[in-house]
């Protein structure tokens, strides 16, 4: 998986997780939570930061290439 439309709005965003920690200092994005713990290599955008595709775009595509990057699943 690389991106999903949030349940609660936005966008989630497979990210490598090395690069977590500088993308949430981009607007309208931060860190993932599940039941209330951050996810290192996934993000939260906010759908006030993806209401344009100039805005969509930058955080699908790097979703997409890093999922592409990783080995296949068995």
């Amino acid at each position: 998986m690389s991106v999903g439309a949030s349940g609660q709005g936005g966008l989630m965003v497979r990210v490598d997780p090395k690069d977590t920690d500088a993308l949430v200092t981009k607007p309208h994005a931060r860190p993932f939570e599940m039941r209330g713990r951050p996810m290192q290599g996934w993000l939260r955008v906010d759908v006030e930061g993806l209401r344009t595709k100039r805005q969509l775009e930058p955080w699908v595509r790097r979703g997409v290439a890093y999922a592409r990057s990783l080995p296949p699943k068995r």
